[in-house]
């Protein structure tokens, strides 16, 4: 195994001395990459290895606008932006954009100057899971991004993978704050996802009362 893959091993399986001892022979490894171009940094930041992510950053690795976005590191994402500000738009090597990540990982500020800077609202990620960034910010219960996305332009109603809405993700979550402003603009809490069950169900599954009364307006 190369060293590279053996960095993405050691962080898949939170093997932090393994990760150690390989980043204190070669510290350019922080920034290394699996065989599609998924860095490190995000397998760690995928599987919450908070321990893991700290260790990669501790060699000082020079952040790409993806990682950057995901941990809200908004001064590089400033840097990274005006030296090439088609990154707005880029997309990461496994189907997402800077957006989806500053989204799903509730970098408010980052997602805000993301957004300023022309990012696409409506961007559907390229791989099957077909999300777009308020899906991200509805499963991440992030409000404040979401709000911006939807006043930005993003389809309230957006369907991603098996059809699931945003308003799915808000109801799941038994998200109050998320749902009423789905709602506001516009969102149907009876759109069945592909196994027949609307965001109104999800909420009676879950026996949150108070959001299948919200939903059942």
């Amino acid at each position: 195994m190369n060293p590279q893959a053996e960095v993405i091993a050691a962080v898949l399986s939170a093997d932090h001395d393994k990760l150690a001892a390989l980043l204190a022979e070669d510290a350019t490894l922080a920034s290394a990459r699996d065989e599609k171009g998924v860095s490190a940094i995000m397998h760690a930041l995928y599987q919450r290895r908070t321990d893991s992510v700290k260790q990669l950053l501790t060699a000082n690795p020079p952040l790409d606008i993806f990682e950057a976005c995901a941990l809200g590191r908004t001064e590089r994402v400033t840097e990274l932006l005006k030296s090439d500000p088609s990154l707005a738009q880029a997309w990461s090597s496994d189907g997402f954009t800077a957006l989806h990540f500053a989204c799903f990982f509730a970098q408010d500020t980052t997602g805000f100057l993301l957004l300023e800077h022309g990012a696409d609202p409506a961007a559907v990620a390229r791989n099957p899971m077909q999300v777009m960034p308020l899906h991200s910010a509805a499963s991440a219960r992030n409000v404040a991004l979401g709000k911006a996305l939807l006043e930005h332009g993003a389809p309230v109603n957006a369907r991603q993978a098996m059809v699931w809405t945003p308003i799915h993700a808000a109801a799941q979550n038994s998200d109050q704050a998320m749902a009423e402003l789905l709602l506001k603009h516009g969102a149907d809490p009876r759109t069945t996802n592909d196994e027949g069950v609307s965001a109104v169900d999800l909420a009676k599954k879950g026996g949150h009362e108070d959001m299948v009364a919200l939903l059942a307006r």
